[in-house]
């Protein structure tokens, strides 16, 4: 599980052997969340508003360098 960033206790993970949509997983102590990386729209689970405003701002500023990343460790899906 690559983690592409690390901040205020939340991890981003970008995996290989993923699925549509192109997603980030962001985990805060024992929550997780799926984020669409290109609309920023949550798909499954939950973080705590604040550390969720904060994945979404990150998001903002990091989305082309994500969505790289996303589609070097899933080729097959660009």
């Amino acid at each position: 599980m690559p983690t592409i960033d690390n901040f205020h206790g939340i991890k981003i993970h970008v995996y290989n052997g993923e699925h549509r949509p192109p997603h980030i997983h962001a985990v805060y102590n024992e929550f997780e969340v799926l984020v669409s990386i290109e609309d920023g729209e949550i798909y499954a689970g939950y973080l705590p508003p604040k550390q969720m405003k904060m994945v979404l701002e990150w998001l903002l500023g990091n989305s082309k360098w994500a969505l790289g990343i996303f589609y070097e460790l899933n080729p097959n899906l660009q």
